[in-house]
């Protein structure tokens, strides 16, 4: 499993000037200033997620902010109405609007004029009676809405407006993040993919612990009058005392946490991708399913939606099957087709609602667990698919869509903080840059210990090999030019990496004005120690000597300063409680 010491904080700056320049050669920032672009869109995917933090000189700026001013009548009056129309903004009334599905009647929906129409989307990807549909558009009064458009900005849309759930064309990106999607539903009650650390899914204890007393909706027996007891003993050895220290998982298991079986196989058929006749009648992808009955069966996913063909295991056919059930949603025409489907199907739906909202929900950053109990290897295509792709988000369908993360990280810092809104919106874009960087950079650290990435300097010796992925550069934790001989050697080297880490963390939690760290994420892997950093750009086109400007990268032998560069120490010097440069 993989251990990660840590990532760059929610308010971690990205890019930095200090000397982060370390054993295996990365160099460094010439000063506080690199490329920047406009703000506008900090995190790369038009929208923010996560927690919103304020610290530092942002949480004195808040008090500062809700406190009016009292030297003088026009300051006082002033200070009054910023903190009320900053209230006001915060505050804004929600109203309800209906949604309309395909074969469903209408239902209502609470919404917030700040949220985005990609939020109802993703409400309705959740929702028991929707959660089967991933490829679909709303549209107001015949509109199509844009994705990525505020509530409050489109035109007609007030308390009591009608949202129709219309099915889109699906196209092959479209097709396998339908695939993806209800393999997700398949396995909602399954800890394997918490235990393995997959797509921010996280282990959760709260159902097991209350036994299924979750207030109202609890359903615990009785015996007589009284409600049962809830044995929470924690394992004999593990108590004070206890002289046997075995080796085994801590984390309680369910007396149900196998969940009930839907389908034998759900995998991409070995016929893919289609021959290009076919592409030219609509076909995207094959898939193969064995249903609990014990049936086999061939399904092409094609621009109108899913249907059976006529091929097998060693013959291909793609003409449909009769009947073929032509439905654009794959659940449907599971549903039709296996009798248990539907029944475990929706039984596991409504299993699943009944945890708690919080078990729910992935977590905005990767957990990993290295003391995962033994699970059982059941065949994935999306975890088969994930093993040989570089997969960031599905961005191995859209060429050359890697992210630039320096460019990403600096951005996110330069946005507005004047006010309570724009602080908050700040912090939402750096924890969510932050965390798919992390997540990003664990991928790529993992992909470098398997030797799944090419060196960048194949010649040398593999301690001394350095790699990049995904914009991402990789150093291991070795001491390749005996910088710390005197100090522990290999030893010393492994724990350098947390103590470089720990003074970017320091320094991100400063947040000053103009001073950048570069993003760096510490991964454990196999006995391995890995250091991802963001690339600064043009770092690696020229030699390291000459963009060192503050700082030294031989131990101290040589020492270089720059005026700039010690203004910007200096506003960090108080907080961070250290004499002044």
């Amino acid at each position: 499993m993989v251990s990660k010491t840590d990532d760059t904080p929610a308010s971690a700056p990205p890019c930095a000037p200090v000397d982060l320049a370390d054993d295996a050669g990365n160099g460094v920032q010439d000063t506080g200033e690199c490329s920047k672009t406009s703000p506008e869109d900090p995190c790369g995917c038009g929208a923010g997620a996560g927690t919103a933090m304020v610290n530092g000189d942002g949480a004195r700026g808040h008090a500062e902010e809700l406190v009016p001013k009292r030297d003088g009548a026009g300051d006082s009056d002033g200070g009054e109405e910023a903190n009320e129309q900053e209230v006001i903004v915060i505050q804004d009334t929600g109203f309800t609007v209906k949604i309309q599905a395909p074969g469903m009647e209408p239902f209502d929906l609470q919404v917030s004029p700040q949220e985005m129409v990609q939020e109802i989307h993703q409400v309705l990807m959740d929702r028991e009676d929707t959660c089967h549909r991933t490829c679909f558009s709303l549209q107001l009064d015949g509109n199509v809405l844009d994705n990525f458009a505020e509530l409050k900005s489109i035109e007609g849309l007030q308390e009591g407006s009608l949202l129709k759930v219309v099915e889109e064309p699906y196209t092959v990106r479209e097709a396998r993040i339908h695939v993806r999607h209800i393999r997700d539903l398949l396995k909602s009650l399954d800890p394997s993919d918490a235990y393995n650390g997959v797509d921010c899914n996280s282990l959760s204890f709260l159902s097991i612990f209350t036994d299924g007393d979750l207030g109202d909706s609890g359903k615990r027996k009785k015996r007589g009058n009284e409600l049962e007891q809830i044995d929470c003993t924690p394992p004999e050895h593990i108590l004070p005392g206890s002289k046997e220290r075995p080796l085994t998982p801590l984390q309680p298991q369910s007396k149900d946490w196998k969940p009930t079986q839907c389908l034998k196989v759900l995998t991409m058929s070995d016929w893919n991708p289609p021959p290009g006749n076919r592409k030219m009648h609509g076909d995207l992808v094959y898939l193969y399913v064995v249903t609990v009955e014990e049936r086999h069966v061939s399904i092409t996913a094609s621009t109108r939606g899913f249907y059976l063909n006529q091929s097998t295991t060693y013959n291909f056919n793609p003409k449909p099957s009769n009947p073929s059930f032509l439905t654009h949603s794959l659940v449907e025409l599971l549903s039709q087709i296996s009798p248990a489907f539907k029944k475990n199907f929706t039984a596991l739906q409504k299993k699943s609602l009944q945890r708690n909202l919080f078990e729910r929900i992935a977590t905005p950053f990767q957990l990993y667990s290295w003391t995962a109990p033994q699970v059982d290897h059941a065949m994935d295509c999306v975890r088969a698919e994930d093993a040989y792709t570089s997969r960031l988000g599905y961005e191995q369908h859209i060429p050359e869509q890697t992210r630039d993360w320096n460019e990403e990280l600096q951005t996110t810092k330069e946005l507005p903080r004047k006010n309570l809104p724009e602080r908050l919106l700040r912090e939402r874009a750096i924890f969510k840059v932050n965390s798919d960087f992390a997540a990003a950079a664990t991928r790529g650290a993992m992909a470098v210990i398997d030797g799944n990435v090419m060196a960048i300097n194949p010649g040398e010796e593999a301690r001394m090999q350095m790699f990049i992925w995904n914009n991402i550069f990789f150093s291991l934790g070795f001491d390749v030019r005996d910088h710390y001989r005197e100090l522990g050697g290999d030893a010393a080297a492994h724990a350098a990496p947390t103590n470089d880490l720990n003074g970017v963390r320091a320094y991100g939690a400063v947040d000053v004005e103009g001073l950048y760290t570069l993003g760096t994420v510490v991964v454990d892997y196999r006995g391995y120690r890995v250091t991802a950093q963001s690339i600064i750009p043009g770092i690696l086109e020229r030699e390291q000597e000459q963009s060192v400007i503050y700082g030294s990268i031989d131990f101290g032998k040589t020492v270089v300063c720059h005026d700039k560069y010690l203004e910007l120490l200096e506003k960090t010097s108080r907080p961070l409680k250290y004499k002044k440069p």
